[in-house]
């Protein structure tokens, strides 16, 4: 957004993204899927004109796609859609922006990264509905820590006390979890982990 003064009026323009811009942001991710999606939506909410056929209805579509992958609702054809949209793009987009956004989206398709994600897998982790938090008992030391940073009321059990027993261990309701990192953050002996919601198995540990 650029903030001009003209005459003593203040003018509010909206500047548009620059492809390069979007791009070098999309990188920033780890998830190939992820940097795809948020590709594809600066696109559509700016450089996208909607001049031609093959661009503005194939971005569209595309990010629906994408999004499915990313929430675990996506399957194969959501696969073949992407690839098929992206090489559409590429031949039948009248300018360098929607040729560009297809080849984003070719350079990560041919990669086993999507496959793995329709299977139920995030390999770098990004993607919420392929991760869940849990608590190692035995790493436990029943502080609260987690429980205290939580806002969302994710995390329940009771902190340990002094020649008392019986207490319940901490937990964490994977229904309210925002997977935000907070409790990672502050439990001081590293018994908080990521899994993977499929497989089930420790990342990372």
């Amino acid at each position: 957004m650029l903030i001009s003064f003209n005459f003593g009026e203040v003018v509010i323009e909206n500047k548009e993204p620059k492809i390069e811009d979007i791009k070098k942001l999309a990188e920033e991710k780890r998830c190939p899927v992820r940097k795809a999606l948020y590709y594809m939506e600066e696109f559509l909410n700016g450089p996208m004109c909607g001049s031609c056929y093959p661009c503005s209805l194939g971005s569209y579509e595309a990010k629906v796609r994408l999004q499915n992958i990313i929430e675990g609702k996506g399957v194969e054809e959501d696969l073949h859609a992407l690839k098929y949209i992206a090489e559409e793009m590429l031949a039948g987009s009248m300018c360098k922006k929607g040729k560009d956004t297809a080849q984003f989206i070719l350079q990560w398709i041919g990669t086993d990264v999507f496959s793995e994600h329709i299977e139920g897998r995030c390999p770098d982790r990004e993607c919420l509905a392929f991760i869940e938090y849990r608590i190692i008992p035995e790493k436990c030391t029943m502080c609260g820590l987690c429980k205290d940073v939580c806002t969302f009321g994710a995390i329940f059990g009771e902190k340990a006390k002094p020649f008392i027993g019986g207490y319940m261990p901490y937990k964490i309701r994977q229904k309210r979890c925002t997977r935000c990192d907070e409790c990672i953050g502050v439990c001081p002996t590293g018994a908080l982990v990521i899994i993977e919601a499929t497989g089930r198995k420790p990342v990372g540990v």
